[in-house]
């Protein structure tokens, strides 16, 4: 078994459980950066980047079960017996798989726009622009956006891939994803469920209203897994929950976390 430590950045706060926030597919742990301060104000926090993604390690692997024992491993590492657990769409997927396999560690658990089950697939389009890039023919980071937005329109979606374009050490643009494990067991990963299991302590499952990844049929499976969780609804937020509508999503959290 690997074990390499997840990256991190923690901001300390002592006494109380500390909260690990984990991003999504394509992701990295700075775009949590204004709400992991303002989290830090009551808890500590650890904003942290998932395998194949920022500057954690690559690896061939990519599952459910490898992205929670890479969450055991870094408790461990740091030597924490419980922590919160709130993950956003891949890792909100990350942080279920976790307190169903391991729920001594979890304290509580919020999941971010993400049901228990499994999506079909819909990043092609993404895979397609990012393998469209040859990196040995980029002399500037303008160039890497000007081929994203021939592929994806949306302006937003495009600023956020460009955030994992950075010069390497021998002066060469790369992404800090992995993106041959991630577009090879995408499928397996997308199309799957995670364990089957319960996790009966405390769950909090945040939906954006103008999201369709968590619906009204799912509320069945979750409460199977999940019994003891309550699901609320953002408003004016899609998918980006935390984007969309800061205010609430940090009101709504923190709320839960010190109930």
């Amino acid at each position: 078994m690997e074990n390499h430590i997840l990256n991190s950045k923690i901001f300390y706060n002592s006494g109380k459980t500390p909260l690990f926030i984990f991003h999504g597919l394509f992701g990295m742990l700075d775009n949590w950066g204004t709400l992991g301060r303002k989290f830090s104000e009551t808890n500590e926090v650890h904003l942290i980047d998932l395998r194949n993604h920022g500057r954690s390690f690559h690896s061939d692997e990519m599952s459910y079960t490898t992205m929670s024992d890479d969450i055991v491993n870094y408790m461990k590492h740091y030597s924490l017996d419980k922590a919160i657990l709130l993950g956003h769409s891949l890792g909100g997927k990350a942080v279920m798989e976790c307190a169903i396999k391991h729920p001594d560690l979890v304290e509580k658990l919020i999941v971010v726009d993400m049901a228990p089950k499994a999506y079909p697939p819909h990043h092609q389009l993404i895979f397609e622009a990012l393998q469209s890039v040859d990196f040995s023919k980029i002399h500037e980071k303008k160039e890497v956006e000007n081929i994203l937005s021939q592929y994806i329109k949306e302006a937003g979606i495009i600023q956020f891939l460009m955030k994992n374009v950075y010069k390497t050490e021998d002066n060469r643009y790369n992404f800090r994803f992995n993106l041959k494990t991630l577009s090879e067991k995408y499928n397996q990963v997308i199309n799957n469920t995670i364990s089957y299991g319960k996790y009966e302590g405390p769950t909090l499952f945040i939906a954006g209203e103008k999201s369709n990844y968590i619906l009204k049929e799912d509320e069945f499976n979750i409460r199977q897994q999940f019994p003891n969780e309550k699901t609320v609804v953002i408003p004016n937020a899609g998918h980006w929950v935390q984007v969309d509508n800061p205010t609430a999503f940090y009101e709504t959290v923190e709320t839960f976390i010190k109930s």
